[in-house]
């Protein structure tokens, strides 16, 4: 009976650990905005950390939420306030084929890139490293009437260290970062976990 409960115990430790290695070691996500639509609306939720090594600081400015998809596209989430800006990103030109769209409501932190010029804005005396958060919603609107391409634009900088990149994923599911790689593994070492339990008799 005793042999047994160990058994048990260590099948149960073997799937807990090898579980906890795909959802508990994943590093923070890098500061991500996501568009969808929700009704009748379109909803922006942005959240993350940056860290700003390998850009230039350029000036101090102003932003207020915004988005623009054709080239030179830009968007900026959250609230009206203070934003430092720095060059140096690079990535696509646009995200679509709409003008300038003003949300019907933001808050939050203000983040957004700008394509003619290359830049990305943070909070004044944003801190690099530290969490952000922020959102906006366009009420009555949907992907087509602001112009937006559904799809994952990915802007970055320096020498790809992590949370060196501002990611915009317009609906939600298409061509997402994790195309179901994470679920192929975990697939691939529950199968190694069951062949390793009836090897062992647990």
């Amino acid at each position: 009976m005793k042999t047994l409960i160990l058994a048990a115990i260590r099948c149960s430790l073997m799937l807990t650990a090898v579980t906890a290695s795909f959802f508990c070691d994943r590093p923070a996500e890098a500061y991500t905005v996501t568009l969808e639509q929700m009704g009748s609306n379109v909803v922006a939720n942005g959240s993350g950390p940056i860290d700003l090594t390998g850009l230039t600081f350029l000036m101090r400015g102003v932003g207020d939420a915004v988005i623009k998809a054709a080239n030179p596209a830009f968007i900026l989430t959250g609230a009206v306030v203070g934003v430092d800006i720095y060059e140096g990103i690079t990535g696509p030109t646009s995200f679509g084929s709409g003008d300038i769209f003003f949300p019907t409501s933001s808050s939050g932190d203000p983040i957004g890139i700008r394509i003619s010029d290359m830049t990305i804005g943070v909070p004044h005396g944003y801190v690099s490293g530290a969490a952000l958060s922020d959102s906006m919603t366009f009420n009555n609107a949907t992907f087509a009437s602001l112009g937006l391409t559904p799809g994952t634009y990915e802007w970055t900088w320096g020498s790809g260290l992590p949370n060196q990149n501002f990611t915009l994923i317009i609906g939600r599911g298409v061509g997402a970062p994790d195309s179901g790689t994470t679920i192929s593994l975990l697939g691939c070492a529950l199968l190694g976990l069951a062949a390793l339990r009836r090897k062992l008799g647990c």
